[in-house]
């Protein structure tokens, strides 16, 4: 049985995942996230993520962010240990970060097919919106936990792509509403 290939994050209202954490990462409206009402029930999906989590995966410019903070950070403890892996054409092994555990850089969706196909648990894609959409259009994407935030930003790094492309149907495997206006919905994708 393949692997569970899983994109997790946050996006606004019209699918925008552009600089959720702040300004510093490029989208006018940076911070986003943070200038929602902090509902600590409305996380619980990421601490839900970390049992079930085994290996993590990032496109380069999300592994640049993520990488040098998770390494020393206690929320993401349970991460060090974990296999890690970066997509890019670009990326070489001195670019990565020193004391986060096994990290090895995969080059293309084939050598991603090829890891599903390994023995092991769900893998978690954070972030790395373009890696999301070309794994998605190479039929590699098995499940979205979104968390969708009350806010509509207009433009900026979109979840889906706006190009035409086949149908793609998603079942809803879970869902839940939070005070503050975030909604949880985890989608299976069907094939």
């Amino acid at each position: 049985m393949a692997r569970e290939l899983v994109w997790t994050g946050f996006v606004s209202v019209d699918g925008v995942l552009d600089s959720p954490g702040g300004e510093a990462e490029g989208h006018h409206s940076g911070g986003w996230v943070m200038r929602t009402e902090f509902v600590p029930e409305a996380f619980s999906l990421k601490g839900e993520e970390l049992q079930e989590t085994t290996a993590l995966m990032f496109g380069r410019r999300s592994y640049e962010v993520f990488a040098p903070v998770w390494v020393g950070s206690e929320d993401h403890a349970s991460y060090k240990d974990l296999p890690k892996y970066v997509v890019s054409t670009t990326l070489d092994d001195t670019a990565l970060v020193d004391g986060w555990g096994e990290t090895t850089i995969l080059r293309s969706a084939e050598d991603v097919a090829a890891l599903k196909e390994s023995d092991g648990g769900a893998i978690f894609i954070h972030g790395s919106g373009e890696l999301a959409r070309s794994l998605a259009d190479a039929g590699l994407i098995d499940r979205y936990n979104l968390l969708v935030f009350p806010v509509v930003l207009g433009s900026g790094k979109n979840l889906f792509g706006h190009d035409s492309r086949p149908e793609q149907r998603l079942v809803l495997r879970e869902s839940a509403a939070y005070s503050n206006g975030v909604v949880k919905v985890v989608y299976d994708v069907v094939r």
